[in-house]
């Protein structure tokens, strides 16, 4: 029988490698696919604090990363204390190309939420739902699930919504240029999905070949935060850039936005990678764009047309068609032929994840 290993499974979550190891620090108890939800939970406030920070898209960058690595800093030493393995050169240049992605996913998610609104712009960027199963299909050879192909059509009209294109009989859509906010929307979840399949390499057990029971994972998230404060700084310098504004309330803003999304959602996030699939990992994390809607209303007062809240619902409604055919794609997998196949597709993954980051 065929690995069918990218889509959305059911059951208990499919593992990353044969016996994955216990990441540094993280209790047994915690089951991977509570701890991706609860950093979704924490990252769905990112879009808000961008806009309420009111710098340029590199300062906002920048400022996200220069904020959370001294803590991160820290955690990776504990963590080493504790007993986690030193990272491979391999896996700390996987950590460091994803910050690259990651540089480049928020300063063009600034411009989609300058265009669109912070609820909405974060909901088009999560379209990475159906662009990470499409990578991990191209590159590791994850195949999609039949019910997110399904569910394709369905997530497609929502974006034509989102973006005002569908608009009639004189409903205004909300944004400054709702069209160009949905351009720059796609190119953001294009970039996002090679940041996570990226840094899910990076997170892999087989990748990291640790020697003993815990994953180094605080030292990946450094590794890629060092990586995206480089590149925000160089695309910075690239773009003439860097606007501060006020430095206060500004470099508030910036710094719970470090601790909130860099530090705390994405430990969360990247604890659960090495034991969650490709395509699991892009559902769970549409958590962060029906929170982001309900904070940019509740904070910023933003008030989407009918019929982009519409596209909403239809992307969320998406998300719950692929995930309806996920039990019966999870009786399918067989865990010990996934981790063979990711571990021979690691080196081809790192290679066509990079060459995709141009939008």
């Amino acid at each position: 029988m065929p690995v069918r290993s990218g889509g959305l499974r059911g059951g208990g979550p499919p593992r990353a490698c044969g016996r994955p190891g216990r990441p540094s620090g993280l209790p047994r108890s915690i089951p991977p696919v509570a701890a991706a939800t609860a950093g979704a939970v924490c990252i769905s406030s990112s879009a808000v604090l961008m806009k309420l920070a009111d710098a340029s898209p590199s300062i906002t960058a920048l400022g996200r990363c220069v904020f959370a690595l001294p803590v991160l800093g820290v955690l990776a030493w504990a963590e080493r204390r504790r007993g986690a393995p030193r990272l491979p050169s391999r896996s700390r240049w996987l950590a460091r190309l994803a910050g690259l992605f990651l540089a480049a996913d928020l300063i063009v998610w600034s411009h989609a939420i300058a265009a669109i609104g912070a609820g909405l712009g974060t909901v088009v960027g999560n379209l990475q739902v159906l662009i990470i199963p499409l990578l991990a299909w191209l590159f590791l050879r994850e195949r999609p699930s039949r019910s997110l192909v399904l569910a394709s059509p369905v997530m497609l009209a929502g974006l034509v919504l989102v973006g005002g294109l569908a608009d009639v009989a004189g409903s205004r859509a909300y944004g400054t240029n709702p069209g160009l906010g949905v351009v720059f929307g796609a190119a953001v979840a294009i970039i996002y999905a090679a940041y996570i399949l990226t840094l899910r390499q990076a997170t892999s057990p087989r990748e990291s070949r640790a020697p003993g029971p815990r994953l180094a994972v605080a030292a990946v998230l450094f590794e890629a935060t060092a990586g995206a404060t480089v590149a925000s700084a160089v695309l910075g310098l690239a773009l003439n850039d860097y606007r501060l504004g006020p430095a206060w309330p500004t470099l508030g803003w910036l710094a719970l936005l470090a601790l909130t999304s860099q530090v705390i959602g994405w430990l969360l996030i990247t604890v659960s990678m090495p034991r969650l699939a490709a395509g699991m990992i892009g559902v769970l994390l549409l958590v962060q764009p029906a929170g982001s809607v309900a904070l940019s209303y509740a904070f910023l007062g933003e008030r989407p047309s009918v019929l982009q809240l519409v596209g909403v619902m239809l992307v969320l409604a998406g998300v719950v068609v692929a995930v309806s055919g996920a039990g019966v794609a999870g009786s399918e997998v067989s865990a010990s032929r996934r981790s063979t196949r990711i571990s021979r597709q690691a080196p081809a993954a790192s290679t066509g994840v990079s060459a995709s980051k141009s939008p």
